[in-house]
């Protein structure tokens, strides 16, 4: 499995021609490339565990990418200075969700603004990641 998202990753960053440069070891900057693949797997680590969902954003003048709304996305991401942990919040004081442990694993992996990405969260189970998502367009595909 973890070849299989090896392989996954690396063919959706290939595929963003526009960012055939990402690899160079340049200054952070707003103009610097900006390519990414998210995926949500079930599992506690997404290299082990099933991917369920993957898409790819591309974030450069123009946002890109298999993502369903990838200008929303990149504005989302942009507005945390590319911190993903500022993409979760506090659950509604009224949302409740079981306590059964089935976990699912969120990952953003590639480039922000030139400089290299790797991030990884781990909720109990689905309602949990989707109480501290709220209506955030990062992992809505």
């Amino acid at each position: 499995m973890r070849h299989r998202l090896a392989a996954v990753s690396a063919a959706a960053l290939l595929c963003l021609g526009g960012t055939a440069g990402v690899a160079r070891a340049e200054p952070a900057s707003p103009s610097a490339p900006s390519a990414l693949v998210l995926t949500i797997a079930r599992g506690s680590d997404a290299a082990g565990g099933t991917v369920l969902r993957a898409a790819v954003l591309s974030c450069a003048y123009t946002a890109a990418g298999t993502h369903p709304a990838p200008r929303a996305a990149c504005d989302a991401v942009n507005a945390t200075g590319g911190d993903f942990g500022r993409l979760l919040t506090a659950p509604a004081p009224d949302r409740a969700c079981p306590k059964h442990a089935d976990p699912v694993t969120l990952t953003a992996d590639g480039v922000w603004q030139g400089s290299r990405l790797a991030w990884k969260h781990t909720f109990r189970n689905a309602c949990t990641m989707s109480a501290a998502l709220r209506d955030d367009p990062v992992f809505a595909f």
